[in-house]
Parts: structure tokens; C-alpha cells; sequence
């Protein structure tokens, strides 16, 4: 292992999140189902990461109640599963950077990742591959506004219009009505007493994923 993967991984423990190292997404995608319980209720972050590892394909077979909003028919359905996930039994997303100080930093639209990251659900897991690990909040700032943000919006062709950087794969700080960079949230430490706070564990995948 990687000697700054280590060091990343003892800074999440001290910061009370469990944190776990996986070599591939086969690994990983292991890990997490084991982490789960069967019959729980399951909420999602939408996450190309938990897609390409095969995550997503899991939870839709397995014993879960999954709720996952992307499949929904109606704008109504999809935010009721958005707002029931917020107190799910886990929350399973990935995360747009995570900092060698062990900042995980990220940008959402609607808010209801972010939110479910932060407090309501019994249990958070989030996956993350080694291409989103940046030597600090510099640096994840600038990954989301010139990688993350502009590729996520390419990849939602149902955008109408669609947002500048969807076009131009370059950031304009634009007024688009489809603008995903409206809530910024730096998550740096949890409660020990999981009383008052989820257990949040962090997945570090050895491949490159997500964008």
C-alpha cells in the first residue's frame, strides 16, 4: 500500500470514521454488501462509483428495500425516495474528492446527498477511488470545478439547457437552472459517541473511478 494511502487512512480513523483500503472494485464492492444488513432499507447518492463497481446491481437484486430515486418514473417519486433516504438504514454514495488530511469535500445540486452524508441515516458508506485523493481543500476545490462538476453534467444528457460547463467542460460559475455546484460541504471528523451521529465508513478503492 501506497505510504500516503496509509498515513490517509489512520488520519480518517482518528477523525472517527471507520476507513478501509480495497486493492480492487471486486474487493470493494464485497466489502460494502458486507457492511449491510439484510432487510435494510437502503438509501442512495447517485455515484458512478457504486455503479462501475457493481454496488448499485447488488442492492437492486438482493434482500434490501433500495431507494434509489434515478429510478423512479416521476420528478414526485424521485424526491420522495431523495427525502425518505435521509433516514434510511445506510446511505451508500461516493464523493467528488477526498483530501490526504482527510477532508471529504463535495458539491451537489439538490442537497440531498449531501445532506444524508452529514446526519440521518443509522449508517453511511462512501466509496471512493484513488483518482479523487488530493493533497488538500486546494486542490478538491479545483478537481470539482474542472473535472468532477463539468463531466457530471455532460453525463446527464436530460439537461435542458443544458449547464455551460456540460459544453465546455470548463467552469463559468454560470446562473444555469440544471447547475449542480450549489451546496459545498467539507466533512472533517464525526462524533465518537455514535449516539449522536452516524458511522460513517470510507471505502478506498486501489482503481481509478467515478469522475
Amino acid at each position: 500500500m501506497d505510504p500516503k494511502i496509509q498515513s490517509l487512512l489512520q488520519t480518517l480513523r482518528a477523525n472517527n470514521l471507520a476507513a478501509h483500503y480495497l486493492p480492487d472494485r471486486d474487493a470493494a464492492r464485497e466489502r460494502v454488501l458486507s457492511l449491510i444488513p439484510e432487510g435494510a432499507v437502503v438509501g442512495y447518492g447517485d455515484s458512478l462509483t457504486l455503479r462501475q463497481i457493481g454496488v448499485v446491481d447488488a442492492l437492486e437484486s438482493g434482500p434490501y428495500t433500495f431507494l434509489n430515486p434515478w429510478a423512479a418514473e416521476t420528478v414526485e417519486e424521485n424526491v420522495r425516495l431523495k427525502r425518505r433516504a435521509l433516514t434510511s438504514d445506510v446511505f451508500v454514495t461516493g464523493t467528488n474528492a477526498l483530501t490526504l488530511d482527510g477532508k471529504l469535500v463535495n458539491v451537489d445540486g439538490h442537497g440531498n446527498r449531501v445532506a444524508a452524508m452529514l446526519f440521518g441515516p443509522q449508517a453511511v458508506i462512501i466509496v471512493v477511488g484513488i483518482n479523487k485523493i488530493v493533497p488538500d481543500l486546494d486542490a478538491a476545490l479545483a478537481r470539482i470545478r474542472e473535472v468532477s462538476a463539468p463531466q457530471n453534467v455532460a453525463r446527464h444528457t436530460d439537461f435542458d439547457p443544458m449547464p455551460p460547463c456540460g459544453i465546455t467542460g470548463e467552469c463559468s460559475d454560470c446562473n444555469s437552472p440544471w447547475r449542480i455546484c450549489n451546496k459545498t460541504v467539507i466533512f472533517q471528523r464525526e462524533y465518537s459517541n455514535h449516539k449522536y451521529s452516524p458511522v460513517t465508513t470510507i471505502v478506498i478503492v486501489g482503481e481509478e473511478l467515478g469522475l
